[in-house]
């Protein structure tokens, strides 16, 4: 399994979603996961990839989440999470969408 963070260099939250994804690995005891990063440079770059904003967390090639909306712009993505609106998906989060991928 691999995992891909995309991001641009303006949003500070890229490191710690793959902080994340490692901790989520862990917790499903699947320490094998790959995690790549890809940075996404212009937003001729984000329209043609399936950059969803930053941090965009893709496992196999696609999106953790369903409700991602691809964007052709730098920005910065928004998860839903139990606490509100955030700058990143909590473990749990990705844990579940790891499940889902296994």
């Amino acid at each position: 399994m691999k995992a891909e963070i995309l991001f641009f260099d303006g949003c500070p939250n890229w490191v710690e979603a793959a902080e994340r994804v490692r901790a989520a690995a862990t917790m499903i005891g699947r320490t094998d996961i790959e995690i790549a990063f890809w940075r996404i440079e212009s937003g001729a770059e984000a329209a043609a990839s399936p950059f969803a904003g930053s941090p965009t967390i893709l496992i196999d090639g696609v999106d953790a989440f369903v409700d991602a909306v691809q964007v052709d712009q730098l920005a910065c993505r928004v998860y839903r999470t139990e606490t509100g609106l955030s700058g990143l998906p909590t473990i749990n989060q990705l844990a579940d969408a790891l499940r889902g991928r296994s």
